[in-house]
């Protein structure tokens, strides 16, 4: 899950009541969908994007499975989208609680370095999302560099 650390990163995550928040605003429909397919008690790396250095910072884990985000429907919002409706919503969201930040912050061009990321959507030419899947393998290689077990 990708977030500008200035707008909502790890750390305003673990300074919230119980580590946890919505993780709502999700507007695009490939995102949305990888946000849909999400479980709770998935591990998902919380990575800072739109900053000076871009990369991992820790963990967070789904508590909440995907429910309609009703910023959707809020016309003082930001994120109001007129085509959503009630009975058919377009967007979801999903809660997340604060897991670890990593003792190393792991940044991008170390992605980059890793052969056992050579494949991660990430680091893929035009993957941008703000939500996409990541390989056990992936996540346990970026969890060890970043100096968790």
């Amino acid at each position: 899950m990708k977030s500008e650390p200035d707008v909502f990163g790890l750390a305003h995550l673990q300074q919230r009541p119980h580590g946890t928040a919505p993780w709502d605003g999700v507007r695009n429909y490939q995102a949305r969908n990888f946000l849909r397919a999400m479980q709770v008690g998935d591990r998902v790396l919380f990575y800072h994007s739109s900053c000076e250095v871009p990369g991992v910072a820790g963990i967070a884990e789904i508590v909440g499975e995907a429910r309609p985000d009703e910023s959707q429907f809020d016309k003082k919002s930001e994120f109001y989208d007129a085509g959503a409706k009630r009975d058919n919503p377009r967007w979801s969201l999903v809660d997340v609680k604060f897991i670890a930040e990593f003792p190393k912050f792991v940044p991008l061009p170390t992605l980059r370095e890793q052969p056992a990321l050579k494949n991660m959507r990430l680091l893929s030419p035009g993957n941008r999302l703000s939500v996409m899947p990541v390989t056990p393998a992936e996540f346990k290689t970026i969890s060890k560099l970043g100096g968790l077990k």
